[in-house]
């Protein structure tokens, strides 16, 4: 093949659901991905196939973009669907794509969407920048996909940097680049690597939860405005527009639902700073303790959590060597991740599979661990 581009998985730490919100979050990438190898097309065709799906998706980036066909070619022709509303494509690509791991909170939609837009670019002669390649990846999702999702995932796939902690404020697109302990050294290894526990479980998150608690947040934004009486302040029904004591002043009245909604934002925006602290201050422990803070609160305010998930997490809170854990992703389906102590990595595996498959035994064949390092972001590999 021609070209070759990486696009790597990604994990949130600490800012779970709240980037739809437009709050702020945390994030890096992952040494796992999607290697996206290709050619060009001059008649403008794509034509692509996945080592991970039996579909062979076909289409012509001048031509409309069709309606959803609910397969993995729904993120590609979103991509496509994104960038003809601001450029004008001709050339094509044919290759395959290939996954490192399962697709289940890793961020592996995002990936799939951000190298796409980057081959796209290439071939035709696009330069784009890296906070547009995450516009076009969070729009192409939004508007085609049909998920409303926050930049997030987007902006950890793109905008990451290895040993590094991506700082991001969603409503500013703001983006700081911290390094554990405050020192910048190439050289330095974190003091961590990334445990992913893949459940078996995964599906496409627009047939989860997902969209609802979108919906549950602005509600609960709505009635706190309301009780503020300041509707007409804002053009946005959202969370960040809501002042922190303003929800504690009328928490109480609020329907309980949407309360916990609301608190699980503001908690978690907190904990965001004091985690970005920790980070800066190289204290892996408080930072894997608002981790564990963050889980949760997205168990019982988000109530967010399959069974399967919920039992991964509990197990990895009582092992020796896990600083911190929560869900990837959105947390309905996929995967539980851990930082751990490298020098605990067997025993932590061992445990955590003896532990799920008790409980979850119908999963053993599809039940799965990765150890992870952080990485950079999508890029073209020479």
């Amino acid at each position: 093949m021609e070209y070759h581009v990486f696009s790597p998985y990604s994990l949130c730490p600490l800012g779970a659901h709240v980037d739809h919100q437009h709050g702020i979050v945390t994030g890096f990438a992952l040494d796992k991905g999607i290697d996206i190898e290709f050619s060009v097309t001059a008649d403008g065709l794509v034509d692509m196939e996945s080592t991970s799906f039996v579909e062979k998706i076909t289409l012509s980036v001048s031509a409309p973009v069709g309606a959803l066909e609910h397969n993995w070619g729904d993120y590609l022709r979103g991509a496509v669907w994104a960038m003809q509303q601001r450029y004008s494509l001709t050339v094509g690509i044919r290759g395959v794509v290939r996954g490192s791991m399962p697709s289940g909170g890793i961020a592996s939609s995002a990936a799939l969407l951000c190298g796409f837009i980057m081959a796209l670019a290439k071939v035709n002669h696009i330069n784009l920048e890296r906070m547009q390649v995450v516009e076009l990846a969070a729009q192409a999702e939004r508007g085609y996909v049909g998920l409303n999702s926050g930049l997030l995932d987007h902006a950890c796939v793109t905008l990451s940097h290895q040993n590094q902690l991506l700082f991001l404020d969603t409503d500013k697109s703001y983006t700081q680049l911290e390094p554990f302990g405050g020192v910048v050294s190439d050289e330095d290894e974190l003091p961590f690597k990334v445990a992913i526990f893949f459940s078996g479980i995964t599906r496409s998150l627009t047939y989860t939860n997902y969209n609802l608690r979108v919906k549950e947040c602005c509600t609960a934004a709505d009635f706190l405005m309301a009780y503020e009486d300041n509707h007409a302040d804002y053009e946005e029904r959202i969370l960040r527009r809501v002042q922190p004591a303003t929800f504690e002043k009328y928490v109480s009245k609020m329907p309980p639902r949407y309360a916990r909604r609301a608190r699980h934002f503001f908690s978690e925006c907190e904990r965001v700073k004091e985690g970005l602290d920790a980070w800066q201050q190289g204290d892996i422990d408080e930072f894997g303790e608002l981790m564990f803070e963050s889980c949760e609160s997205s168990i019982l305010n988000y109530e967010c959590g399959s069974p399967q998930l919920i039992a991964i997490y509990r197990s990895l809170r009582n092992i020796p060597g896990v600083y911190g854990s929560r869900f990837c992703g959105a947390g309905f389906i996929g995967s539980c991740f851990a930082l751990i102590d490298p020098a605990d990595e067997d025993i932590i595996r061992e445990q955590v599979t003896r532990d799920y498959l008790s409980q979850f035994p119908m999963y053993e064949d599809a039940f799965r661990t990765f150890i992870c390092d952080t990485h950079e972001g999508v890029a073209f590999v020479e």
